[in-house]
């Protein structure tokens, strides 16, 4: 078997950097463009307005209770039967539906962050005259980001794990990669070993990268 994997790394070992470098473009877009987007989510699911609560409560329900290739598999055949004229690529595709499933965990995130600041802070800003639209920007959104980015990470980190369900696809990423060298080589062990290793090594780099954030922000409490 150690021989198999040698000669895997040394042929195909550059497929597999390419699909590192997929997947990890791809989960940043997703939580880039979910970390804005879910924190208005969860801004707009403490409105005033009935409604719009509902709605926001309704999407956040049904995103975490239906499975990601699910979503995977419908915004990857939706847009091209529904809406041609946008002519999106498979990788637009796939990285809609990781934004549109990581939204509602995100907004969740944010939401439990601004809930953990206490809400004498809320009262204070508002007896100084600001409104409640500036009192959440100027006071505590601030506040809320100690407890809001450990989790956002925490995020990036099951980012990384969900984008192995896009390799139903192949856009390249590393699981992609495994398929297209398994088809070259008949061989289903090793390079499955060598993905598993590249996943561990990525996402307990970037565990223990979040445990020092944490840690120094604890201490700069």
């Amino acid at each position: 078997m150690l021989q198999n994997v040698i000669k895997v790394l040394t042929k195909y070992g550059y497929l597999f950097a390419d699909g590192v470098w997929i997947t990890i473009e791809l989960s940043l877009i997703t939580v880039a463009c979910s970390s804005i987007l879910g924190s208005l989510m969860a801004i707009l699911r403490r409105s005033r307005l009935g409604v719009v609560r509902f709605i926001t409560s309704a999407y956040v329900e049904i995103v975490r209770g239906t499975p990601l290739l699910l979503q995977l598999y419908f915004f990857y055949f939706m847009p091209p039967q529904f809406l041609p004229f946008l002519n999106l690529s498979e990788f637009a595709c796939v990285v809609i539906a990781l934004v549109f499933n990581s939204i509602a965990y995100v907004a969740e995130i944010v939401r439990a962050g601004i809930d953990a600041v206490d809400r004498g802070q809320m009262e204070a800003a508002r007896s100084l005259g600001l409104n409640s639209r500036q009192a959440m920007v100027r006071v505590i959104l601030p506040q809320a980001v100690k407890n809001i980015l450990p989790a956002l990470c925490n995020e990036f980190v099951s980012v990384i794990k969900e984008t192995s369900l896009a390799s139903t696809f192949f856009i390249g990423d590393i699981m992609s990669q495994y398929k297209i060298i398994n088809g070259f080589t008949f061989l289903i062990i090793e390079p499955l070993l060598i993905a598993g290793i590249i996943y561990f090594i990525i996402t307990f780099v970037l565990s223990k990268g979040i445990a020092v954030l944490e840690r120094r922000m604890k201490a700069s409490d």
